[in-house]
């Protein structure tokens, strides 16, 4: 009998089934194959980094070896992408807009409504998803970002995890950000330390890169015919800015000009290389931003070493590029392999207007004076330090435009991009440059039609939101043809923008402020790159022209609803069934995975009670919770035959010791935190009984980007009362915290704070 008559069904077998091998005839269905010349492709994803910050782009930052990549293939000198991270990776892997598939703010948010679910919407299948159907293999490391925070512990669920959307392999990391000599670790499906520490040379940028060589290898060594999709995205150069010794030592007293003289100058490279229109002017120091020479030297002191930190931590970057060219250089892969180098968003300004020696304070609304931080400068760029550089580097980093990431200003969304593509790209074009406009959510569209792939309408059965963005692919050999780009709107936290055909209208938002209240200005960005010359006043027509397109294009990619919220959307919402119940109760119980931050216990800035069942031997110790870093967090542990707790404000450590001994033998232990107006106090409590109060001055309303761990202190350590992770050595049943219901009050002062912090 032939197929059709078959009792299973075989829908890919074209043999004959008969009653023998005799009678039957064998088929092999083909399997996927891009084909022998297919190239390779390898998109690198950096944090944070502004357009002028690659040496190519006018820096004098040492990036040799993507200045190299520039010099043998194109520099894009009017790419866009959206004003933060998660947003543009989705927009980057899916040749989406942002705001349709679900991605309108960072991953860390739901809000309820389809254009923030923190999550790509499986109606827009990834680029990792359909080349992997056409037979690449696809490997994703670093920053992913585009999973809800609260499902991406042990625990998952896993569909929106790196391998679940496309990518046969991860490492890396799951959040916005990690400690870059201690980071919270993802292999594939499951955590994983580090394999080594600082002491051992670590730093995640190498390992990254370690990784992606060694996963290229696996697939090279076994399937040489298969192409490889791979999508590095860094943790450089996002805060915290840190690299080894040996960088930062390299870069000791670069930047003692200051940044006047540092925008002046990289401004002057950048006309010098044709990046910019030749009527482009560089734009003022931004409100807030101070003339250097002004300034008092503690201020220029700090300053300059928290931007030396930051040249450090790209210089390093760059650094581990440069082994990744040159290992495929060495497989023979190099010429066919499509390399593109781009940034997520502008310069951050989330050092405020002095630096700050700890990121976090930024988010805890803390205004961190120069004359605090100085006294740790020395921690600057090392495992002590959760650095930032101060707006006036960030402002140089966006040389020469106004403004920073977060806004839809040329600061926040202008970035460079870097095309490398000797078996495509006609040599004679080497090192030339492309001045079309284009977005990132044009990037998988260019893939497509490199790879001669159409993106399906339908994935996995699931209709599919239509490609919105452009191929570049025709400027590769056309460097004078007009851009096919024709729209492409902005909007973060209610700033918005669109740019068309050289016109751009743009507005900068306050958080609170009615929308048809904010101020929008034009631009003629053909001949005013740097947003100096506003027209709306001469040209009202032409503003509202614009503006009511921004409109049309808001209600087509479903930006509606404007939300101007912000941190305060931290946390999430309670639900039945999830992470965070409606009672507020949670109960780890070890051996427990460490776990991201928002898939716990949200301690931070309220008040809460932490219990520990445990049957201790005599004299055992070691961590029963903690949570954080070195540079903050919180630590409950056994020391001495005495409970502890270690309230770690960025580095000032406040510590309670039990006034009782822990009984040997089975016990409760734990600690009763209340948080009161202007700070707070701790209570530990010992089977029932009080024993010791601390006032704290301060409590964190954001600890760390380091989720707790349970029965150990993984990672960089809390307290500096202990080394290592200091495991408990008892039996650690199970931590049970409960969340004690919040104030219904405002934070006192949060506005003060905003405006103190000249919030952008």
């Amino acid at each position: 009998m032939n197929s059709s008559t078959g009792a299973i069904p075989q829908p890919e077998f074209e043999g004959v089934v008969g009653d023998t091998f005799a009678q039957s005839t064998p088929h092999w269905p083909e399997p996927p194959h891009p084909g022998e010349q297919a190239p390779n492709v390898v998109v690198i994803l950096l944090d944070d980094l502004g357009f002028s910050h690659f040496g190519c782009f006018g820096s004098s930052i040492e990036t040799p070896n993507i200045n190299a990549l520039a010099g043998n293939g194109l520099r894009y000198t009017n790419f866009h992408v959206t004003p933060l991270c998660s947003p543009t990776r989705a927009a980057l892997l899916t040749g989406r807009n942002q705001h349709e598939v679900g991605m309108r703010s960072v991953s860390n948010f739901n809000t309820g409504f389809q254009n923030m679910r923190g999550q790509i919407s499986n109606h827009a299948a990834t680029v990792a998803e359909v080349l992997r159907d056409r037979g690449y293999t696809t490997f994703a490391l670093g920053k992913w970002h585009l999973c809800p925070m609260e499902n991406a512990s042990a625990a998952g669920p896993f569909d929106q995890w790196p391998c679940q959307r496309g990518f046969d392999r991860f490492y890396g990391f799951m959040d916005g950000e990690t400690d870059q000599f201690h980071p919270e670790l993802v292999y594939d499906n499951h955590h994983v330390d580090p394999p080594s520490t600082p002491d051992g040379g670590y730093h995640v940028s190498e390992d990254l890169v370690d990784r992606a060589i060694g996963f290229i290898h696996d697939a090279k060594s076994v399937r040489p015919d298969r192409p490889f999709f791979t999508y590095l995205a860094f943790g450089a150069t996002h805060a915290p800015h840190q690299a080894p010794q040996a960088y930062l030592d390299k870069y000791r007293g670069r930047f003692d000009e200051g940044w006047d003289v540092a925008r002046a100058e990289w401004f002057a490279r950048q006309q010098e290389m044709g990046l910019l229109p030749p009527e482009t002017v560089l734009a003022p120091r931004n409100p807030g931003v101070e003339a250097w020479d002004e300034m008092p030297e503690t201020h220029r002191r700090l300053a300059a070493r928290l931007q030396e930190a930051f040249a450090a931590f790209l210089d390093h970057t760059d650094a581990q590029i440069g082994r990744l060219m040159a290992d495929l250089e060495r497989l023979g892969e190099l010429d066919n392999t499509v390399i593109m180098v781009l940034s997520d968003n502008g310069a951050s300004q989330e050092g405020g207007p002095f630096g700050v020696m700890h990121e976090m304070k930024f988010f805890n609304l803390i205004l961190e004076t120069p004359d605090e931080a100085i006294v740790r400068i020395d921690d600057i760029g090392s495992e002590h330090g959760h650095t930032n550089y101060p707006w006036g580097w960030a402002q140089a980093g966006n040389t020469p435009f106004r403004w920073y990431k977060q806004n839809t200003h040329e600061g926040g969304v202008h970035v460079p991009l870097v095309v490398h593509w000797p078996a495509g790209i006609d040599p004679a074009h080497a090192g030339t440059l492309r001045d079309q406009f284009h977005h990132v959510n044009d990037i998988a569209p260019t893939i497509y039609e490199i790879l001669n792939i159409e993106a399906p309408a339908v994935y996995r059965g699931l209709e599919q939101i239509p490609i919105t963005g452009t191929s570049m692919r025709y400027s590769f050999d056309q460097p004078a043809a007009p851009t096919h780009k024709a729209v492409q709107y902005y909007e973060m936290h209610g700033h918005r923008a669109i740019i068309t055909d050289g016109w751009k209208a743009v507005t900068r938002h306050q958080p609170g402020v009615a929308l048809d209240d904010d101020t929008w200005e034009l631009y003629h960005l053909a001949e005013d790159r740097s947003e100096c010359n506003d027209l709306a006043e001469s040209m009202p027509d032409k503003l509202a022209e614009l503006v009511a397109l921004w409109w049309v294009e808001a209600r087509e990619h479903g930006v509606l609803p404007i939300d101007d919220r912000g941190i305060e959307l931290f946390g999430g919402r309670s639900r039945a069934h999830g992470v965070h119940r409606p009672d507020r109760h949670y109960t780890y119980r070890p051996p427990i995975a460490s776990l991201p931050s928002q898939a716990s216990a949200s301690i931070a800035g309220r008040s809460w009670d932490l219990d520990a069942v445990i049957d201790r031997p005599a004299g055992a110790q070691g961590v029963l919770f903690a949570t954080g870093t070195a540079n903050s967090g919180v630590s409950l542990f056994i020391q001495n035959d005495r409970l502890v707790f270690d309230y770690n404000i960025f580095g000032a450590h406040h510590v309670l010791d039990s006034t009782a001994p822990v009984p040997v033998g089975p016990s409760v232990v734990g600690v009763r935190f209340r948080r009161r107006s202007g700070g707070g106090d701790a209570t530990l409590v010992i089977d029932g009984q009080d024993s010791g109060t601390i006032d704290l001055p301060f409590v964190m309303r954001m600890i760390s980007s380091i989720g707790p761990s349970i029965g150990n202190d993984h990672g960089s350590t809390v307290s500096n009362r202990y080394a290592g992770p200091f495991p408990f050595e008892g039996h650690l049943d199970r931590v049970d915290i409960q969340l004690v219901e919040r104030s219904a009050a405002p934070d006192q002062g949060i506005t003060e704070a905003r405006a103190a912090m000249g919030r952008q």
